[in-house]
């Protein structure tokens, strides 16, 4: 693992769980940063995890933090909040950050941890909880070439595929424009799936068709196992942040002046859910809602 070999992590979710258990088996000293919102960690603990209580604890004891939380409010929190990292972290550390973000926030971010001497890599992730408990998470990093080549040992941990993508909030930058195409083919499955239910047309034989033809691609591999057998543990990705992702999408675009005619559909599409308090269900259930509808 180079010089890496101890390394924080703020954000033990169902992905950061995953790449947590990853680092472990690597050989790291893994720290992590006690948090409500995390998943167990009882079996990281047990494994040699460390816990801490403050950001100050876990900025004291480490030289690389991973980030992996909701989005720019979350992050910008961490680092510049009442007791950030920025207040304690030392000169010449290194930030990953896995969440999905603002490209504009993550470059305003890395330019003023950059003043503090803190370099910064925005990564953020494709595929879903299943690949980072398997190690196999694609990872879009932007950020400086240097940095990158040091921090990529520790990516080969969790993350199969790994492309530098290009300058800071590049990275940042692709994971929306990747999740806008992600979560639009999701919403039109979804429609497609509803209408055929409606019609009285074979699910089973709506797969076949799909698989066979236009619809063929990792969506519809990810809907099917809900389309057939309502099982949701391919697609463990809520309504809530996809409408947030997309929202992101729309906001960077907006910046940009690109077109969002079709992605201001699909962010109505993932709107409506989060308005009638569903945001927490995964996206496949958009299929029994519409249906439902």
């Amino acid at each position: 693992m180079s010089a890496i070999t101890r390394v924080g992590l703020i954000g033990v979710g169902l992905m950061g769980h995953g790449i947590a258990q990853n680092i472990l088996r690597g050989g790291c000293q893994l720290d992590l940063l006690e948090h409500p919102g995390n998943q167990p960690v009882d079996d990281l603990v047990s494994s040699g995890a460390k816990s801490h209580t403050t950001l100050q604890s876990l900025a004291e004891t480490v030289d690389v933090i991973i980030l992996c939380v909701t989005g720019s409010p979350q992050v910008e929190a961490v680092l510049s909040g009442k007791d950030g990292l920025l207040e304690h972290w030392r000169s010449g550390s290194l930030l990953i950050d896995c969440s999905t973000a603002i490209p504009e926030s993550t470059r305003q971010l890395a330019t003023i941890a950059g003043k503090n001497g803190i370099r910064f890599l925005d990564a953020p992730m494709t595929r879903t909880p299943k690949e980072a408990r398997e190690g196999r998470l694609n990872l879009l990093v932007g950020g400086d070439k240097q940095d990158f080549e040091q921090a990529l040992p520790l990516l080969q941990l969790f993350a199969e595929n790994i492309t530098h993508i290009g300058a800071t909030g590049t990275g940042h930058a692709m994971k929306l424009i990747h999740n806008y195409v992600s979560l639009g083919f999701s919403a039109v499955l979804s429609e497609a799936v509803a209408s055929a239910n409606k019609a009285g047309v074979d699910i089973t034989v709506l797969q076949k068709v799909l698989d066979t033809g236009g619809g063929k691609g990792v969506v519809l591999d990810r809907m099917t196992p809900y389309m057939l057998d309502n099982d949701l543990s391919a697609y463990a990705f809520s309504l809530a942040n996809s409408f947030k992702d997309i929202g992101y999408y729309t906001a960077m675009c907006n910046t940009l002046d690109a077109d969002i005619e079709i992605a201001q559909a699909v962010l109505r599409r993932f709107e409506q859910p989060v308005n009638d308090s569903q945001g927490h269900r995964f996206v496949p259930e958009l299929i029994e809602m519409l249906t439902d509808k």
